[in-house]
């Protein structure tokens, strides 16, 4: 399977959309707190999607997480939210969505992506992003900013030109051996994600459990894509009001590139979380509470 998109925007926007959006079979999807989850082709790629229904009325959250993570490992967080509907898909090669025949840029993933909430029904959202999901929700509120009304980016950098981390830790992200063996997240948990785990190692442990999606060719593409790929030059292009949320102690992605991206973004507020690199999983309902409330205010709050 590839990437590669049979459909063009202008194709989707005057004909694409189906007349109703996908419907989640109870026959195929589970539904412990109020998450539904289902297998969903877009195009020729399936995708592991999931989708926590909310109260409010706001546009749904799209969510892209880190590499090499399944959505099972956001569950804290999707639990913790209110009244938003947030809606999760694994990306291809990871957790339940098969690997795809090709590479793919970031620019291809946005499309896939902006393909499956047509796909279910909405024509405009919110987008999150957490590290590597953060240069996925870039790009595409950059390629799609009628559809996308803000924009929260979570632990995240600009891309290749970025103020790096430890060499030491960004050696251990360099392969999936966290997502597959247990015992050695648990031994690198607290010098790669600081912060929480750093303080109380025991934390890893319910968060080694919900792990199990990175594949190698999988985790490949994940390192691929962002290859080169950088936002600086177009930053300032982005109109969306636009949260990004940094820990103080992330050993992973310096909270300089925080300071990077708020500065750069024109309608941008820079929130700091005493924490390291995974603070929406050790911090999720403070997190949750502080996204839900950017999602309702007008401007960047």
């Amino acid at each position: 399977m590839s990437l590669t998109n049979n459909v063009s925007d202008d194709e989707e926007r005057s004909g694409g959309r189906p007349s109703e959006p996908d419907s989640f079979d109870s026959q195929r999807a589970f539904q412990p707190d109020d998450i539904s989850v289902r297998l969903i082709s877009v195009g020729d790629q399936t995708l592991n999607v999931a989708v926590k229904r909310g109260a409010g009325d706001r546009p749904p959250l799209l969510l892209f997480n880190g590499i090499g993570a399944n959505w099972e490992l956001t569950r804290p967080f999707l639990a913790a939210l209110k009244g938003t509907t947030a809606i999760i898909f694994d990306i291809p090669g990871v957790g339940g969505s098969p690997t795809p025949g090709l590479p793919y840029r970031p620019s291809s993933m946005a499309r896939l992506a902006k393909r499956l909430v047509v796909q279910l029904g909405y024509d405009r959202i919110d987008v999150a992003g957490v590290s590597w999901g953060g240069g996925l929700a870039q790009q595409f509120a950059h390629q799609y900013p009628t559809i996308c009304r803000k924009l929260v980016l979570a632990a995240t950098s600009p891309g290749a030109i970025m103020v790096p981390g430890s060499p030491w830790v960004l050696r251990k992200m360099a392969t999936p051996r966290r997502y597959v063996d247990k015992d050695y997240i648990r031994s690198i948990a607290g010098e790669i994600y600081g912060g929480a785990f750093r303080r109380n190692p025991a934390l890893i442990n319910g968060h080694a459990a919900a792990m199990g999606g990175a594949r190698g060719v999988g985790y490949l593409y994940q390192l691929l894509a962002m290859v080169g790929w950088t936002s600086l030059p177009w930053l300032w292009s982005i109109r969306q009001p636009t949260l990004v949320m940094m820990g103080r102690e992330d050993p992973l992605v310096p909270p300089i590139n925080g300071r990077i991206l708020a500065r750069l973004i024109p309608n941008a507020k820079l929130e700091m979380i005493d924490d390291g690199h995974l603070f929406l999983v050790t911090r999720p309902v403070e997190c949750a509470a502080l996204i839900e409330k950017f999602l309702a205010t007008d401007g960047a709050g």
